[in-house]
């Protein structure tokens, strides 16, 4: 699974005009399931995402994470996370998860993190989707389950 977290002040998403949800202070979460994902992905990016030092203390450093701020999290599918761009202008999307499973393990990520005492709220998966971040910092992170970097 590959995770793109976002700090932010706010975010909400839109499916047909309607804001279906949203979160602010906290993390806007883009989730992309690959083929060879699992639950064990899953579970490891939301305890990842839940204690994640990213939002700053007293002195302005970043030693605080959502939890211990009381933030939220603004999850969001993101199959595109998985496009290879390698060949050609086209991106490929045969590295990512088939909807079914996709959908699953997406669902997995926001159950585990609410578990984890983040307060999630999430687009529609599959949906057409109008998302706006207020990006704070910026501070944007890339998670990989598969890799390190």
């Amino acid at each position: 699974m590959r995770i793109v977290i976002q700090r932010v002040s706010r975010a909400v998403v839109r499916v047909d005009g309607q804001v279906v949800g949203q979160t602010g202070p906290g993390l806007m979460v883009l989730v992309g399931v690959g083929k060879e994902d699992c639950p064990d992905d899953a579970r490891y990016l939301a305890e990842k995402t839940a204690n994640l030092r990213i939002f700053p203390d007293e002195k302005g450093n970043m030693n605080r994470s959502v939890l211990d701020t009381q933030g939220s999290a603004l999850v969001v599918s993101q199959f595109t996370l998985y496009g290879d761009c390698r060949k050609g202008r086209r991106p490929s999307w045969h590295l990512a998860a088939a909807p079914d499973i996709g959908a699953q393990l997406y669902q997995e990520y926001c159950l585990q993190l609410e578990q984890a005492g983040v307060p999630v709220e999430t687009g529609i998966f599959g949906a057409m989707m109008d998302v706006e971040i207020h990006n704070d910092g910026p501070v944007t992170l890339l998670l990989d389950s598969k890799r390190e970097f």
